[in-house]
C-alpha cells in the first residue's frame, strides 16, 4: 500500500560521475521523488573525497590527503544547491527511504572498492546509515554501482540487488552473500522482503531517458510498498 508524500533521504557522495555523486543520477532521482509527490532532504558525509578528478580530461588533481583534494559535504553541496546537511545529522525515523545515487564516489568516497574490491572498508557514517536504515525496517535504494555499497554491508542478510548484467561485478555481490538480478536500465530490481529497491542507470543507461525510467521505477516501486 502507497503512502502519501513519503519523506527521502538522499545520500550523495560529491558531485561529478569520477569522483562523486553521478549527476544525472542524483538529481533524477530527487524529480522522481517530487513526481511521486515524496518529500527529499540531502545529505553527504562530511569526508575527505578518495580522490579529486578533473571532469574534463580525467586526470587525477589530487589524491586522498593532498592539499587539493576536496571534501565530500562541499561538493555535493552543488547537487543541492546548498541545502544539504552532514550526515552524521541524519535521523533514520524521519524518514520512510534511504536513497544512495551512484557515480564512482560511492566506491571510492563510501569505500575503497574501486581499490579494494571483495576486501574493500566501507566508511563507518555510510555503513552506520544503511544498518540502522535495515534495522529500522526503513527501505533503501541504491543506485548503479552504488549497491556494491549495499551488498557489502547488508549481504549478509540474503538481500537481492542489481548492478545491471556485469558478470565479473555480480559475482563479487554473491561472494558478499547478496543475490544478483540481472535487470535492464529502464527497471528496478525490488526486494520486497529486505526492502531494498536498486536501478542499474549508467552501469547500462544508454541515455538520460533511461536514467530517469529506471529511477522512477526505483522510487514508484518503493512508495509502492511502503
Amino acid at each position: 500500500m502507497s503512502k502519501t508524500n513519503p519523506k527521502f533521504a538522499v545520500v550523495l557522495s560529491g558531485c561529478g560521475n569520477f569522483d562523486g555523486s553521478e549527476i544525472h543520477e542524483a538529481t533524477l532521482g530527487l524529480l522522481a521523488i517530487a513526481e511521486q509527490n515524496g518529500q527529499y532532504d540531502c545529505y553527504a558525509p562530511d569526508i575527505e573525497q578518495g580522490r579529486t578528478i578533473n571532469a574534463y580530461t580525467k586526470d587525477v588533481i589530487a589524491a586522498k590527503g593532498e592539499p587539493n583534494n576536496r571534501r565530500v559535504l562541499f561538493e555535493a553541496a552543488r547537487i543541492a544547491r546548498g541545502n544539504i546537511l552532514p550526515l552524521s545529522a541524519l535521523k533514520i525515523a524521519d524518514y520512510d527511504a534511504i536513497i544512495f545515487p551512484g557515480g564512482m564516489g560511492a566506491v571510492h568516497n563510501w569505500c575503497d572498492f574501486a581499490v579494494s574490491g571483495i576486501n574493500c572498508t566501507v566508511d563507518r557514517q555510510i555503513k552506520q546509515t544503511m544498518e540502522e536504515a535495515y534495522l529500522g525496517h526503513k527501505w533503501i535504494g541504491a543506485m548503479c554501482i552504488a549497491p556494491v555499497v549495499v551488498a557489502k554491508v547488508l549481504g549478509s542478510n540474503g538481500i537481492t540487488i542489481t548492478i545491471g548484467n556485469d558478470a565479473k561485478t555480480a559475482k563479487i555481490v554473491e561472494q558478499m552473500g547478496a543475490k544478483h538480478q540481472n535487470c535492464t536500465a529502464v527497471e528496478a530490481c525490488i526486494d520486497i522482503e529486505h526492502r531494498i529497491a536498486t536501478t542499474p542507470c549508467y552501469m547500462l543507461a544508454q541515455s538520460i531517458k533511461e536514467v530517469y525510467a529506471g529511477n522512477t521505477a526505483l522510487i514508484k516501486g518503493i512508495i509502492d510498498n511502503l
